[in-house]
């Protein structure tokens, strides 16, 4: 099972791919950040993207699904709910 180092780590050895895919940011949080992943958790990435369109949005997704072998939440930074703002933001950790 993956843990916060290891999603990191493959995160930043497939940079150049992630950037390529117009990421400007990209952050994880949730379960996997404060050690409380299982083995049916999902990864919780927030990102900022240019351009910002659905389609470099589902390719991202797509992408890091298909990477990681398992389920990606991913919220765009621009779109976090106010009342979901903080926890997220003190959880995060970036990974690109």
């Amino acid at each position: 099972m993956q843990d916060k180092e290891s999603v990191l780590k493959t995160i930043r050895d497939h940079q150049t791919d992630i950037r390529k895919l117009g990421v400007k940011r990209l952050g994880l949080f949730g379960s996997f950040v404060r050690g409380k992943q299982n083995v049916s958790s999902d990864l919780d990435f927030a990102v900022e993207l240019e351009p910002k369109t659905f389609d470099s949005y589902m390719n991202l997704k797509h992408y890091l699904e298909d990477l990681f072998g398992c389920r990606v939440d991913l919220v765009l930074f621009s779109a976090i709910k106010p009342r979901l703002k903080t926890r997220i933001l003190q959880d995060l950790v970036d990974a690109a």
